[in-house]
């Protein structure tokens, strides 16, 4: 009896290891169909079809164990390559949103199956992609977009100065100022100093003029020698001139003035600010420097007659 039970047991082995060997054998022909396809997709630039074909391939080969090892491996070694073209066809079409998580994707996918070079070529694709995106926004002046954008640009790559320039104009135009600025001094630590001054000054010398516009007179004086502080600025120093001078603060207004003189010395307005040089001079007293003002506009239609009038007082 037992020996007829030990056939029978012999007999049900045999028949699953059969059964197995046939089912490993139907799963190595659909892994390896699958991987064929796949090529097939990517001979005809289908990259989404070929990666699913790849994807499903390796899927059936690993379950397939030693006998599915070489599809196993060719999947691997060709599925990141595929993540990362479809990102880069993203990006060519500058489907941003899209590209920079399949990038993403990319370094991931490349680290699990031990591909560094294609995880290291998508890493140094994805802030050139976000500068892009940003620079978008900023020239479509959708700065409320581009600020955050330009944040995940420094985010990916911190040393880059010329993304806290752009971050730095974009907050400008929100009217975040404060931010704005210390924006603009991290990018001139960051080597960027000459284009972050320059941005700066031109942003308190607005401050200045809307300032003197309002009647802010100290207000207007205080932005413009901290536009002057980053950078010179002649508009800013007729600003504080100006100012100065309605608040009575003579030889305060003269200094201003003549500094915008120097740096503008063709101005339209030259000969009306000499005149004002030349007035307030003459109420300090000063009557050279009031005379040296206005002997340059005697010939002036404008002011010409009154100089020529106060020259004969002095």
């Amino acid at each position: 009896m037992n020996t007829i039970i030990m056939k029978r047991f012999f007999l049900i082995a045999i028949a699953t290891l059969l059964a197995a060997i046939s089912v490993s054998a139907q799963d190595m022909a659909t892994a390896t169909e699958t991987y064929n396809n796949g090529a097939m997709a990517l001979q005809m630039g289908d990259n989404a079809g070929a990666l699913t074909a790849f994807r499903q391939a390796l899927s059936i080969a690993e379950a397939c164990g030693e006998e599915g090892a070489d599809v196993v491996n060719n999947c691997k070694d060709i599925i990141p390559k595929l993540v990362l073209a479809i990102g880069k066809e993203y990006a060519q079409n500058k489907d941003y949103d899209k590209a920079i998580p399949q990038l993403k994707e990319a370094i991931e996918v490349a680290g699990e199956y031990g591909n560094e070079d294609i995880a290291n070529d998508a890493a140094a694709l994805i802030p050139q992609l976000l500068m892009q995106k940003a620079n978008g926004l900023l020239r479509d002046k959708n700065f409320s977009e581009a600020v955050p954008a330009y944040k995940d640009v420094i985010e990916s790559d911190p040393e880059n100065g010329r993304a806290y320039i752009s971050l730095g104009q974009a907050l400008t135009q929100t009217g975040a100022i404060a931010e704005a600025e210390e924006t603009f001094l991290k990018a001139a630590e960051l080597g960027q100093e000459k284009d972050a001054f320059k941005q700066l000054s031109n942003i308190y010398v607005k401050i200045a003029a809307a300032e003197l516009k309002a009647k802010k007179y100290q207000g207007a004086i205080d932005a413009a020698v901290k536009s002057n502080g980053y950078l010179e600025n002649a508009t800013a120093y007729k600003v504080a001139g100006t100012a100065a001078s309605q608040l009575k603060n003579n030889a305060d207004a003269i200094n201003y003035l003549e500094k915008y003189l120097e740096m503008s010395p063709n101005a339209k307005d030259a000969n009306q600010m000499c005149y004002t040089i030349a007035a307030l001079s003459q109420q300090l007293g000063d009557k050279e420097k009031a005379k040296a003002y206005y002997q340059k506009i005697v010939a002036d239609p404008k002011f010409g007659e009154t100089a020529k009038q106060q020259l004969q007082t002095l």
